[in-house]
């Protein structure tokens, strides 16, 4: 330390001495002088820059470097400067022009570095390439030979000083310039030759960035801009396709099949022909993507494979499922799924996989039961296999969502079905979200024949042992609390730590002691029906009712202090369900009421609704419609901790209400909520096609889904 210290009061009095002596003994000018005194403030500008006193740069916290780096910044200017005022040559005007363009470089940098343009420790690199150019010009000579040898944030600033605009290699400096940057930022090629049209390479480039990202390129051909103009006159075939359909009224329609229009294997002449039948265009993107799907599993990746999948998913909603969606209320089959007569498996297939958002469970079941009475020959192996595995992980999922996963595997030939599953749960980490680690836990607790859930499990292990000898530490987390999880079911345990087999009433209270929940429901024609049986249910001397006009109040009078809130079933046509749930809400909040227990009482398609109202106090929540089961990660994204109740296939009013009636005498009584206990003895009470419809409720202690979620929340939290 002591070195340093005195290495650099040495440099910075030797410098101070070196300006002092050698400039002091010219005799420059007073109009020159004050360029001087310029470049000086500006030397003191850049050295305070960074912070401190000015006699150091204080780029790095390497005291030798930053010595360097003040060297360059006070020795090397300072020389710069007396060369300039004796260089045997050099005339006023020259004098004038350099000590000028010497302060014009240190401005810019100072500038660059406060904007954050240039990383500070090139300054050395920065100086010198100056003076290297300055020397070049001197002698008539091209910078172009310094240009190319540095990068483009120093490139950029020399080029920027009006000293070298006249040099015989501006020009292509400036070229050198747009080439590295094409280069370095491939992804903004576009931007760049905006500004640059009469480069030399832009053709080139523009080709590059057709490759790179078809997809925008065919936003920035389709303009009415001189760039546009620019890249119609490309003679490149990438470029000219995607021109030519960019230049079209209905080019995308056809941009999606651009990789078999770019190798020829579709002309646009048979595309427009398909796109004037809704179900031969339909027909047409399902082939494509299969074809796509299969070429993907070798390495080969179209182009704009998206584009082409996202506008079959639009097609497969916008024909089919928002029509069967639309006639769940209609009675017959026939009717109601007539439009999927055409449909091969494949084609109804991708109806499934894509239509996931949208697809009501009543819909996803008819489109699954056509699925397998139009697969001939041939099981459900076979279809993965006709499709090139393409979502197959999310047509297990669904499969496993709506308890038809069972079902699925039973029509595989044994080895697949064994084989499948064990792909299923490989490569868990690879994937961002958690999404497939959950499909997994999920999809688990849906396979009944014992082989398959014991290959399961060998292969979570085999992945745990893989990810700890490869010290891959989100894989040990993902499959670690698989491994748990389906130990812990099969021995019939607590997971360790984690609270999913009961909920504590204490949890559920507010500091009063009291439990408040809240009930949506919706102004359709069922909604009425719903609501008055939950009201004709607490109709007895355990509750009040209290009319607020848009909604109700319950509570209990004996026992544990407990109010239930719920909304009127007013008008869905004129918005009025919507309204009260959204002022019951405001005074809910107004008064400070935090619902613990949330339930949905309404179809399928109302529960996006419920969820985006949800209150993240929420520790208990009953989705009681169609498929709620589909709904459990925007459950857990609100009310992370949440312990949910979901049917998944049809909800029904005779399993809600009685569930209701459970949770709510359980707690009056003051007993916690004990979800196995509740279960086995609501078990006892269904019976025929209420018992069906009950065992597709799946009960918090079963939700391995959610509590593969918890669990990895607590783990990546632990210290």
């Amino acid at each position: 330390m002591k070195k340093n210290f005195t290495l650099l009061l040495f440099i910075v009095w030797g410098l101070q001495a070196w300006g002092q002596s050698d400039l002091n003994t010219l005799n420059i000018p007073q109009m020159r002088q004050i360029f001087h005194d310029n470049i000086v403030k500006s030397q003191k500008e850049l050295l305070t820059s960074l912070g401190g006193n000015g006699k150091i740069f204080n780029a790095t916290k390497d005291i030798d470097l930053n010595l360097q780096f003040t060297h360059s910044i006070v020795y090397t200017i300072d020389k710069l400067r007396y060369t300039v005022e004796t260089k045997t040559g050099f005339t006023e005007n020259d004098k004038y022009k350099w000590l000028r363009s010497i302060n014009d470089m240190l401005v810019y940098f100072t500038l660059a570095i406060k904007q954050k343009n240039i990383d500070a420790t090139s300054v050395t690199d920065y100086i010198n390439a100056y003076k290297a150019c300055m020397q070049l010009d001197s002698r008539d000579e091209s910078i172009l030979p310094v240009i190319e040898k540095n990068e483009i944030e120093i490139i950029s600033l020399l080029l920027s000083n009006f000293a070298f605009r006249e040099n015989t290699g501006y020009k292509a400096s400036k070229d050198a310039l747009i080439y590295k940057t094409c280069t370095r930022y491939p992804d903004n090629i576009l931007n760049i030759i905006s500004q640059n049209l009469q480069y030399e390479k832009a053709d080139s480039f523009l080709a590059v960035s057709a490759y790179r990202n078809p997809e925008k390129f065919y936003d920035y051909a389709a303009a009415q801009n001189a760039l546009a103009k620019k890249i119609k006159s490309v003679n490149e075939p990438l470029v000219k396709t995607i021109a030519q359909m960019a230049s079209m009224p209905t080019g995308r329609v056809y941009f999606p099949f651009l990789d078999e229009i770019y190798r020829n294997k579709l002309s646009i002449d048979s595309i427009a022909k398909a796109g004037d039948d809704a179900y031969q265009y339909y027909r047409l993107l399902v082939s494509t993507e299969i074809k796509y799907a299969g070429r993907m599993k070798n390495g080969d990746t179209p182009f704009v494979k998206q584009v082409l999948t996202d506008k079959l998913r639009d097609k497969a909603v916008d024909f089919y499922i928002d029509e069967i969606n639309a006639l769940h209320d209609e009675k017959s089959d026939a009717v109601r799924f007539k439009i999927l007569e055409a449909l091969t498996p494949q084609q109804l297939y991708y109806l499934c996989v894509l239509g996931e958002e949208e697809i009501y469970t009543s819909s996803y079941l008819g489109v699954y039961k056509r699925i397998f009475e139009r697969l001939q020959p041939g099981g459900a192996d076979s279809l993965l296999a006709s499709v090139n595995d393409d979502f197959y992980k999310k047509f297990i999922r669904m499969a496993a969502a709506y308890n038809k996963l069972s079902d699925l595997l039973q029509r595989m030939d044994k080895v697949f079905a064994e084989n499948l599953m064990q792909r299923f749960v490989d490569g868990l980490d690879k994937n961002k979200t958690l999404e497939d680690a959950v499909d997994v836990a999920d999809s688990y607790a849906s396979i009944t024949d014992s082989t398959i859930r014991k290959n399961m499990q060998t292969r979570v292990a085999y992945n745990l042992q893989k990810a700890k000898a490869t010290t891959n530490k989100r894989a040990t987390v993902i499959y670690d609390i698989l491994n748990t999880i389906f130990q812990s079911g099969n021995n019939n345990d607590l997971i360790a730590g984690m609270p999913i087999y009961t909920m504590p009433a204490a949890n559920l209270k507010n500091e009063q002691g009291r439990i408040t929940m809240l009930q949506f429901f919706y102004g359709d024609k069922d909604g009425m029906n719903v609501f008055n049986a939950f009201i004709n249910t607490f109709n007895n001397g355990n509750w009040r009712r209290t009319d607020k006009g848009e909604w109700i109040e319950v509570s209990s009078v004996k026992g544990t202090p407990i109010t239930i809130y719920a909304n009127k079933p007013l008008d869905e046509l004129k918005d009025l369900d919507a309204q009260a749930q959204e002022h019951l809400l405001t005074y809910l909040d107004s008064m400070n009421i935090k619902p613990t227990v949330v339930i949905h009482r309404g179809h399928s398609y109302y529960v996006k609704q419920t969820i985006q109202q949800l209150p993240s106090s929420a520790k208990v929540v009953l989705l009681g419609s169609c498929g709620g089961y589909h709904s459990l990660n925007d459950v857990l994204h609100t009310c992370p901790d949440a312990h949910i109740i979901a049917s998944k296939q049809v909800g029904t009013g005779v399993v809600n209400i009685t569930l209701i009636n459970a949770i709510t005498e359980t707690l009056r009584s003051g007993k916690d909520l004990n979800w196995p206990q509740i279960w086995k003895q609501l078990d006892t009470r269904f019976k025929g096609d209420v018992k069906e419809k009950f065992d597709d409720y799946v009960p918090p202690h079963k939700n391995l889904g959610a509590i593969f979620i918890m669990a990895y929340k607590k783990q990546i939290q632990s210290p």
